[in-house]
């Protein structure tokens, strides 16, 4: 299994890291959320930049792409415009999309991007490209906020998320029952002991999913998310608990 490396942390081994989202809509919301993080368990900062109001202008996204790296010092930044067809606050073209993650990946103050593989795999593909070219590395994801697919899909999708050379595959689905958990667990055990050469990220929203978000070590997902004032996906817990529970865990699978 290989490990990705951004800055000082390594995914994929260890714990899974911890990543928070900042959902500011005005460049001072968004720093001054981002202040905070200097006093908390965080590994990895996401900027969801479809909460921004200015999002559709390049220029103002790679000024406060600037700062935000500034404030956040060695917090690796992960950049994400999450689309509304995958939960996200705002509808982007896939030009406009392709455009806007290859300009912050040019701009190196970002360290990672998250592109949905549903967005087409030809763009998917080049967007990926370009970032590689910049040195920067790439979550493919897809998120399913209605419903959890059959395991062999879920593997199916990790798996083509790896084929176009997604340095991190992520899935997250929503649970219509207990059952369905259990689905995401077994999936994201398959695929990380048959099928992944690379760390994974899966997770099972709402409350019934938040085991999901826990378990990664013993499941095989490498990174999950938790909330430091707003969270961006129904289930994420406050970042504090979440850091004190994974450390429980490793301590205990370390035994």
């Amino acid at each position: 299994m290989n490990t990705v490396t951004v800055r000082n942390i390594t995914i994929g081994e260890g714990r899974p890291k911890i990543c928070v989202p900042i959902v500011g809509k005005t460049r001072e919301e968004i720093l001054n959320e981002a202040a905070t993080f200097i006093t908390l368990p965080v590994d990895i900062a996401e900027w969801r930049v479809d909460w921004y109001e200015d999002v559709f202008s390049i220029q103002e996204v790679l000024d406060t792409a600037r700062q935000l790296k500034e404030a956040l010092g060695q917090i690796p930044v992960l950049f994400t415009f999450r689309t509304s067809k995958e939960g996200g606050e705002k509808e982007i073209s896939p030009e406009q999309y392709a455009q806007l993650n290859k300009a912050v990946s040019e701009s190196g103050f970002v360290d990672l991007i998250d592109v949905e593989a549903f967005t087409g795999d030809e763009i998917v593909s080049s967007i990926i490209a370009h970032a590689h070219a910049h040195g920067i590395k790439v979550i493919v994801s897809n998120h399913d906020f209605e419903k959890t697919p059959e395991k062999d899909e879920i593997v199916r999708r990790l798996r083509k998320m790896q084929s176009l050379d997604a340095d991190i595959p992520k899935i997250a689905l929503m649970p219509t029952c207990k059952k369905d958990v259990l689905t995401l667990l077994e999936a994201t055990l398959e695929m990380s002991e048959q099928y992944a050469d690379r760390p994974i990220i899966t997770m099972s929203m709402a409350g019934t999913g938040v085991v999901s978000r826990l378990t990664g070590e013993t499941f095989g997902s490498a990174l999950t998310f938790g909330a430091a004032s707003k969270a961006s996906a129904p289930g994420q817990i406050g970042v504090h608990e979440l850091k004190q529970v994974l450390d429980i865990i490793h301590k205990s699978l370390m035994i």
